[in-house]
């Protein structure tokens, strides 16, 4: 069964930057488009982007194109997501989820972004 741990979040001023990471366990990531997600107090789950099974695919929600950008290494079974110029509004929980014949979710880790 396959589980996705994140990790990278934390508390960092506007302009800041912070790189997530989704490692995988239990099975390999090789199969799975990646996706990052977020959700903010009140708000719905937002897709914030998402990398192909090879990682040669990438898109962007346009909130984020420009600053962020997600990879992957599929020797390390694990998904990243660099974020730079970090702003208030990316205060979030942000997931990441894998799919193929199933979907799965990690726990998430919290970023703040705050002077």
């Amino acid at each position: 069964q396959l589980q996705l741990v994140e990790s990278g979040g934390g508390l960092v001023q506007p302009g800041g930057s912070l790189r997530l990471s989704c490692a995988a366990t239990g099975s390999t990531l090789d199969y799975y488009a990646i996706g990052w997600f977020r959700q903010a107090p009140g708000k719905e789950r937002e897709v914030v982007s998402c990398i192909t099974t090879n990682g040669h695919g990438t898109d962007y929600a346009d909130s984020v194109k420009g600053r962020f950008t997600i990879s992957r290494d599929n020797a390390k079974n694990t998904v990243y997501l660099q974020m730079n110029s970090l702003k208030p509004e990316d205060t979030a929980v942000y997931y990441c989820n894998a799919r193929g014949t199933r979907s799965y979710w990690g726990q998430g880790t919290q970023v703040t972004v705050s002077s």
